[in-house]
């Protein structure tokens, strides 16, 4: 079998990074380590693309206001309601904030000429496991309670997120099938977390010279969840829930060198045996998180276009 081989992008950013001599991520402390990754996204991410409109509220949740984001594509300013997405960013449930992925926003709105309201949901290891998940079901229901102030359409909802906040996204449409609501009519799971309990036998492929190893995912779930006994749960790892029926139609995208790439076709297997429609995309030549370091890696251009073709046919 051959052997796969990165794209030539992934292979330049990769060597800058390594002339940068950045130290790995779980070398530090976790408050240095968000400040390290946020650093680096302002020298990775593109110039941001002009939207329509912008501006910052404040999700209600059980324990205190989660501040989101909330963007209007451009051109959309006499559409009246528009369908929306509410994202989750990446960053291991430890890093990552709204101005992390705010190009990546920017862009599923213009693309997809919707509404997307990005969640900055509480982080480990100052608040470890629920409470993330806590903010990203909170924030859900309150967008769509407050649909008419907002101006989207609480009839053509979708969630959707990278990597942690792909995880996020699976759990919430979970918990709104459950609950009998909010319906949903897509999530969009970017190289997800899905096995927090690491059930299988998923990782050990790719531990050497990436930004995320298998080595810097344990120190992430280790802060996150460091109680192992409640990895298992299944707000925590989606591939462990007993139930996958009913959820609404998933579109998931993976990198070919990602130690995540594995529980994410475990879980898009698990959809489809559940009788869940499941669109797959893979970018095999490339990293985790070449979405959101579109300034080098040009393929989150593509991507970005065919999430938004799922969003377009989902909220059609």
């Amino acid at each position: 079998m051959e052997k796969p081989k990165l794209d030539s992008d992934s292979q330049a950013f990769l060597d800058m990074l390594k002339s940068l001599g950045r130290p790995p991520l779980n070398s530090l402390p976790p408050l240095q380590a968000r400040e390290v990754f946020r650093r680096g996204r302002l020298v990775t991410q593109p110039e941001l693309p002009q939207v329509d409109r912008v501006y910052e509220r404040q999700a209600t949740g059980p324990h205190g206001p989660i501040p989101v984001r909330v963007y209007r594509g451009a051109g959309t300013a006499d559409m009246g309601p528009l369908p929306v997405h509410v994202y989750y960013h990446g960053g291991g449930w430890v890093i990552g904030d709204l101005d992390s992925h705010d190009w990546v926003c920017r862009k599923i709105a213009n693309s997809a000429q919707c509404a997307v309201v990005a969640v900055d949901y509480r982080m480990a290891p100052e608040h470890i496991f629920p409470a993330a998940f806590d903010d990203s079901l909170a924030a859900l229901r309150w967008v769509v309670e407050n649909a008419g102030a907002l101006r989207v359409d609480a009839t053509r909802v979708s969630v959707g997120g990278d990597s942690a906040g792909g995880n996020l996204a699976a759990v919430v449409a979970i918990a709104a099938r459950d609950a009998g609501g909010p319906a949903l009519r897509a999530q969009v799971l970017v190289y997800p977390a899905t096995d927090l309990a690491m059930t299988g036998n998923y990782y050990g492929r790719f531990t050497e010279g990436l930004p995320l190893t298998d080595e810097v995912m344990r120190w992430f779930i280790d802060l996150y969840i460091p109680d192992k006994a409640q990895r298992a749960d299944w707000r925590a790892s989606p591939l462990l829930a007993k139930n996958l029926e009913g959820l609404p139609p998933a579109f998931a995208l993976t990198a070919g060198f990602d130690p995540l790439c594995a529980e994410c076709d475990a879980y898009v297997a698990r959809l489809k045996g559940a009788g869940v429609a499941v669109t797959t995309v893979s970018y095999p030549g490339q990293i985790h998180g070449f979405l959101s370091n579109a300034k080098f890696l040009p393929k989150a251009n593509e991507a970005i276009g065919e999430i938004a073709a799922a969003l377009t046919a989902a909220f059609r």
